[in-house]
């Protein structure tokens, strides 16, 4: 039985950061776009890359990792009061970097990324989904894997 909930733990971090490495891709092309075919400054780009990736990996973990039937709004807000307060700590940090410590864009955005990655699963697994993990898989399902 404990080893059944080490392996099903152990293939939800591996989700986790595959999906946040997806993520991840779309907020560097995002960030990577803006930086090259607009004017904005480094943090505005980091903002909206962060912002369309924020969507993509809770969408994607809410149903396939976490496989959480909760209250999606109610999901979303709690997601929504974490990026209250990782975004801006995120965004001061990345233009701190690059505008004061003259660190490049990418090493930057790197770095609030791992930063992101760790912090927000255990936040997800948590306090987002905590009680309501695997709540939208079948209870037969559920037994016959703890079998």
């Amino acid at each position: 039985m404990e080893q059944v909930r080490k392996s099903r733990e152990a293939l939800r971090i591996v989700k986790f950061v595959l999906f946040s490495a997806s993520a991840g891709l779309i907020q560097a092309s995002t960030i990577a776009l803006l930086e090259n075919f607009t004017g904005l400054p480094s943090w505005a780009c980091y903002l909206c890359g962060l912002v369309l990736s924020v969507l993509w990996n809770f969408t994607l973990n809410r149903k396939f990792t976490f496989q959480s039937a909760n209250n999606v709004p109610i999901a979303m807000a709690k997601v929504a009061a974490y990026y209250a307060v990782f975004t801006p700590l995120s965004t001061w940090g990345v233009k701190l970097l690059t505008e004061q410590c003259g660190w490049h864009p990418a090493l930057a955005d790197g770095l609030a990324m791992l930063t992101n990655l760790v912090t927000e699963f255990l936040y997800q697994r948590f306090v987002v989904f905590g009680r309501s993990i695997d709540t939208a898989v079948p209870k037969e399902k559920r037994e016959m894997s703890e079998e």
